[in-house]
Parts: C-alpha cells; structure tokens; sequence
C-alpha cells in the first residue's frame, strides 16, 4: 500500500525558475524502506525542494532543500577542485581493491607500455583501447576489432568529465572479457598496468565496475528495466512466501552450467536450473533440454539463488544479492570490483568449485530458515551500500587518480587518436556557473 500512499513532488527552489523532472513512483523496498529516484531535464541555478507527503502530510523531515546549482546529466560543468567534488559525493577515503590492484605499480612507464601493449595484447586479444584524457577531453584509438563495448567506458568518462576536473592520464582498457596481465611483480619484464573489467587471483589487471553495472547506472531512468535501483522495487513476495528451491537461469557458458541442470532433473525439489541459450556446448542441448528466457524480477520468486560463473565471474551477482533471496555462489578466481566488501557465510553461501556440497547447502538453508534469511538480508543490505550510483563516479575517479600519481611521464595525444565529444545538448539548458566568460563576451 505504500506505493500508493506516498507522493514525492520534486520542483525548483525558485518559482522564478521552471525544469522538466521526471519522478517515478517510490520503490517500495518491502522493508519499510522507499527508493525515490528522479532525473532532471534541465538545470536549477537556486536549488531544488524536495517534498515527501503521505496523503496531505510531510512526513520523514520534508521538506528537503537541496542547494544549487543543480544540473542535470547532460550538462557539462566540472568541478575544478577534485576534493570539494569527492566531499560532496561522500567519497569513502578507500577502496580496498584499489590499492591492492595498484600494489604492482609504484610507477607506471608509458614509454614501455606504447611498445609493448600493441603488440602484446592487441593481435592476439583485440580488445584493447587506449585513452588519453587531457585537459578533461577524452582521446582514444581502438586496438583490435572486439572494441565494441567501448561505448560504455566512453561513456562513463564522458559522465564524469562533466562533473569533475579529471587528471591527465594515459592508459590500455581492456573491453573483452578475460584479465590479461598474469606476469607476477617479481618477473622479468615485470607487468605491465592494464585495466579490466574483470579480475582473478592470479592475474594483475587492475579492476573496474564491469560494463554491465556501469551501463546500469547511466541509464537509470532511461529505458532500461533491469538496473541496480529498479531491482531494489521488485524484490518479489515476503521471505516466508518465496518458492523453496534454489533458481537458476543462464547460458552454456561453463561446464558446470550443464551439471546444474542434471542435479536439477534428479532433485527438482531443491533445485530448478534450466539452460536459456546454447552456445558453447550447443551438442547438450539434446538431452539437457532448453527453458525460456524468465524475466529477472521473477527470479526473486524463489528463496535461493544459485550464481555460477559465465565465461568469468557471472555479472549477474550484484543484481542478486540486491534482490531478496539467499545467495549460493561458487567458489571462483574470478572478482568484480566489489568482493571485497563481501564475507563468505555473512553475506552469501559459499559452494565448492565443482558444485558438489551444493544440494547439501541448499538443505542446510531450508533446515535453518531464520539464518539463511538473515545472511539473504545482510548481503542486500550490503549491496546497497556498495552499489549506489556515486560509489561508481568515486570508484572511477580514484583509480584515475591513483594511476596518474604514478605515471613516469606525461601523457600525450597519440597517433590515430580520436576525440570522444561530450554529448549534443539542445533539448536542455545548461548555463554553468563556473565558467568564465569568453573575452569577447566581456
């Protein structure tokens, strides 16, 4: 009923001043917690009011004023001074995994890496871009023909460019799929600092939030269902009215996948996995059988959640442990940026690599209801904290950072290089406060 009972009305601060803002109905997190999320579409020099009614009343201290400027997405105005923004994004002074990528890197030599990561990486793996960002603009040449997903670290840049003053940095995104720095520190030639998506125990790339999370986040509001708040909204029944079987849903694309599904078919009153495309392994299709695709908000009909690794770490996991449901997830090499937040048995189940104590766990989660339940609600208590929108902009900007404090030497437009040009904005108006007026407007 809270959905319903709720209103939260969002409008300039000054009646002088008129933007369009698009504020969906609260996501009722089914805890006696709401999620509002608004997205501007246009900006407000005084600021924004923010009123939270319940029928006539204010309720939970509205109203709130958010002092301005505010500017929505598309407006290109950086914060100059990087600490000011990071205070302001509430930016945790740490991140664990950052200065443990960074460890094997007290100095980064471009002059090696522009010899040595053309030749390495890109004939044999193809999916390499380089960037250079210089002066807040985003450079880069693609080195490979598996550099479509650049499009979303391009845009990420983008995104941040427009709020915060970047450093100057040059550096080698790998967009495929696997880490490909394995050499150790104590090796010679040593490794080289190549950024992933994607990490694992024995490699040495360092890690962002994979494209998928952060796709999610820049289009919160923008068309897409499935994003790290909506899922926060559709969590499914209450706990005790979940299915009490373990789910899972997904591609061929691991061995163990397919074993799923066999002990599935001999115990399908703990488990209910099915296979939704064949790639891989397209000869098992045959005796497996193949199911239909499940919208991802059903899932969170069931009280288990199996994860099991895709090609690398499955990047369905944040989106489950934000759901409602216990989380089983295999042991892997595989980590996205954010593991290291998480516990083994506090937030999630541990299974064994091979999945063979799993029908065991998923018993031990059916004969132990109430703390199952408990470790299902701290892994979502700690994705929301680890999975807000500006822990992504904070974990991006400081790796940047810590990057560019250890370049050897400055970073350079190179050859082949192209501009990555911030976003037309016609459709909203955008009058930055903090820049300067050309001279010829004086």
């Amino acid at each position: 009923s809270g959905r319903t009972q709720f209103k939260v009305v969002i409008k300039a601060l000054s009646p002088k001043e008129v933007t369009r803002i698009y504020t969906p109905l609260p996501l009722d997190r089914n805890d006696g917690t709401f999620l509002m999320r608004y997205r501007m579409y246009g900006s407000v020099m005084k600021g924004l009011k923010i009123e939270i009614l319940y029928g006539d009343q204010h309720v939970a201290r509205s109203p709130y004023i958010l002092k301005g400027p505010v500017y929505h997405e598309y407006c290109d105005c950086p914060e100059e001074d990087p600490e000011v923004w990071q205070n302001v994004m509430s930016c945790p002074p740490q991140e664990p995994q950052i200065t443990k990528d960074f460890i094997s890197f007290p100095t980064i030599d471009l002059q090696r890496m522009l010899k040595e990561i053309p030749a390495k990486f890109s004939q044999t793996r193809g999916a390499i871009v380089h960037y250079t960002i210089l002066d807040n603009h985003i450079y880069r040449r693609s080195l490979g023909k598996y550099t479509d997903f650049k499009m979303f670290s391009d845009e990420m840049f983008l995104s941040l460019a427009r709020k915060v003053r970047l450093p100057d940095v040059e550096f080698y995104l790998n967009v495929g799929d696997w880490p490909v720095e394995y050499r150790k520190a104590n090796d010679t030639p040593g490794p080289i600092p190549v950024i992933s998506w994607c990490g694992s125990v024995d490699s040495r790339d360092i890690v962002l939030p994979t494209y998928d999370v952060t796709h999610s986040i820049l289009e919160t509001l923008r068309g897409v269902t499935n994003d790290l708040l909506s899922i926060q909204g559709n969590t499914g029944p209450f706990w005790e009215n979940k299915t009490e079987r373990a789910l899972f849903r997904g591609r061929d694309s691991r061995e163990e996948r397919l074993h799923l599904v066999k002990l599935s078919k001999e115990n399908p009153e703990l488990l209910d996995a099915g296979i939704t495309g064949y790639f891989f392994f397209r000869e098992k299709e045959k005796e497996l059988g193949k199911v239909p695709l499940m919208g991802f908000f059903d899932f969170f009909k069931y009280k288990y959640q199996v994860n099991v690794d895709g090609t690398v770490a499955a990047y369905r996991f944040p989106y489950l442990l934000l759901g409602d449901s216990l989380i089983l997830k295999q042991d892997s090499q595989y980590y996205e940026h954010f593991y290291t937040g998480l516990k083994p048995w506090k937030h999630y189940v541990p299974v064994k690599r091979n999945l063979e104590d799993l029908l065991e766990k998923i018993k031990w989660a059916k004969e132990n209801d109430e703390e199952a339940r408990k470790i299902a609600k701290e892994g979502q208590l700690m994705a929301r904290e680890l999975l807000q929108p500006h822990r992504f902009y904070c974990y991006y900007y400081k790796v940047l950072q810590e990057y560019a404090k250890r370049q050897a030497s400055k970073p350079e437009i190179r050859d082949g290089m192209e501009l990555v040009p911030q976003p037309d904005d016609r459709d909203s108006v955008c009058s930055c406060h903090r820049k300067k007026p050309l001279r010829e407007d004086l």
